[in-house]
């Protein structure tokens, strides 16, 4: 693996038996990390969104479940 850095960019060289699939995750989680890193939400902020999506996945499944 060779790592590049241009004025504008990183580049990273990998062999071309790299799989590709272990090469996406690593691109997401690269992704994610821009994305997180110029977000102002909060910890309480996310915390209440997993509780509203937790919230509305149970409602569903019950109902899926004729609960």
């Amino acid at each position: 693996m060779i790592i590049e850095r241009t004025n504008k960019e990183i580049i990273f060289r990998l062999p071309a038996d790299t799989n590709v699939d272990e090469l996406q995750d690593m691109a997401d989680l690269l992704e994610y990390k821009e994305i997180a890193k110029k977000s102002k939400a909060t910890q309480k902020d996310v915390d209440e969104l997993v509780k509203t999506i937790k919230k509305g996945r149970w409602a569903a499944t019950k109902s899926t479940l004729n609960l």
